[in-house]
């Protein structure tokens, strides 16, 4: 199993009431009431610290995303923050894991084409390439994408990624939403192409995309493995109906994980970054999740019954055991957290296992002792899961390699 530290960059110091005075933590959060750029500065660089920090303690790779106008996660381009990765870990065996940038907020998307053949460049091969579809409140709301247009876009957007890629010719591209009179990708990936990962959240046009690609399928939730048994499930049917080798190597996850001394110390350690993350960073209208339009029929009629942990949000009053018992969160002492996560990953299914270890305001010293020990307490007893049945596909050739937990000694 290939496990990677991913980072969402919350902003980890809004006020103490922010749930109760604003609507929202995307997309119309006013970022000078509740914030500033000198500490918006400060989280980028504890953000980076953290995400190399893990790299040398041994994770498999390590994850940034796309977010805008947001507290919840204010990395708007992954990009940006990925070339600094590179750079810093050259002389470590990790990936380079960008979830993703979204080809559609882009004009021209062959600007994400671009950026991620530097990346591979500059990492050496060692990019993972994120092409989700984008977040209704980032496309549709932040940016102006028309709803119902979106996944048509990002269709002829790939097909122009892939091309370009490749291509030994340049090209004219004369498609319904980009036209470009001479395409000629200055420079090429290294990896022909990068393994590419596709975010979702369980629409069947993503898995028939995936399946059709041949690409690693992640479902990225905050609500657990037990509530994304559903999801996983109706996946690999659908791998099994359509005649697809059942490789765990398919589907990626993120978990949320802390790790202490005790599992009592992990409660008083973790638990109000918890309801943090839960109150503040997750606290916006349900209608943001997907304007009219963004969403075809099945993914909606999948979304309607399931909504109930999003929209009635049954965390308000959980405890820190609560959000453990209820398997939201994995946490506790490394032997509790080693039995959850294998049970986790074997009860979903996945290969590629992205851990949430940075968590709402969790700050930066806490956020290195839970990747240290998770790093040499955790993650040597499960990275063994699948390695004797499957192969990776879907991860840079150079590393697929077993890579021991603390190869390079945790530095801060």
């Amino acid at each position: 199993m290939k496990v990677s530290m991913f980072h969402l960059c919350p902003y980890r110091d809004l006020p103490a009431d922010f749930e109760k005075r604003y609507q929202s933590s995307v997309v119309d959060p006013p970022f000078f009431e509740v914030a500033n750029p000198e500490q918006a500065g400060r989280t980028y660089n504890e953000t980076l610290d953290e995400l190399i920090h893990a790299a040398k303690a041994g994770l498999d790779g390590i994850c940034v995303n796309e977010h805008h106008q947001a507290a919840y996660g204010f990395m708007a381009s992954p990009n940006l923050m990925a070339s600094a990765l590179a750079r810093a870990t050259r002389d470590l065996e990790v990936a380079i894991v960008v979830l993703g940038a979204t080809m559609v907020n882009a004009s021209p998307p062959l600007r994400v084409a671009e950026e991620y053949a530097m990346l591979d460049c500059i990492s050496g091969g060692r990019l993972v390439a994120g092409l989700p579809l984008g977040s209704s409140a980032d496309s549709n709301l932040c940016y102006g994408i028309t709803p119902i247009e979106q996944r048509e876009m990002f269709r002829e957007a790939h097909e122009l990624l892939r091309k370009a890629w490749s291509s030994r010719e340049s090209f004219a591209w004369n498609g319904k939403y980009t036209q470009l009179p001479l395409v000629n990708l200055w420079p090429r990936p290294i990896q022909q192409p990068p393994p590419i990962w596709v975010p979702g959240a369980g629409s069947l046009s993503t898995w028939e995309f995936v399946a059709r690609n041949n690409y690693s399928y992640s479902y990225l939730s905050y609500f657990g493995h037990q509530f994304a048994k559903s999801v996983m499930d109706g996946f690999w049917e659908f791998v099994d109906r359509n005649g697809l080798e059942p490789n765990p190597y398919r589907a990626g996850f993120l978990q949320l994980v802390v790790v202490s001394e005790t599992d009592a110390q992990a409660a008083e350690d973790y638990e109000k970054h918890l309801r943090y993350f839960y109150d503040k960073c997750l606290h916006f209208p349900p209608h943001w999740y997907a304007a009219p339009g963004y969403m075809d029929h099945p993914s909606l009629v999948r979304a309607v019954r399931s909504q109930g942990a999003i929209t009635q949000k049954p965390w308000k009053d959980w405890k820190f055991k609560d959000f453990v018992d209820n398997q939201f969160v994995i946490g506790g002492s490394p032997a509790t957290v080693r039995q959850q996560l294998e049970e986790a990953a074997k009860s979903l299914r996945v290969g590629n296992l992205m851990v949430l270890l940075q968590i709402g305001s969790m700050p930066h010293e806490l956020t290195l002792k839970n990747i240290d020990l998770f790093a040499r307490e955790v993650l040597p007893h499960v990275r063994h899961l699948w390695d004797d049945e499957w192969e990776n596909h879907w991860w840079p050739e150079k590393l697929r390699g077993k890579r021991n937990a603390g190869q390079k000694e945790a530095a801060r």
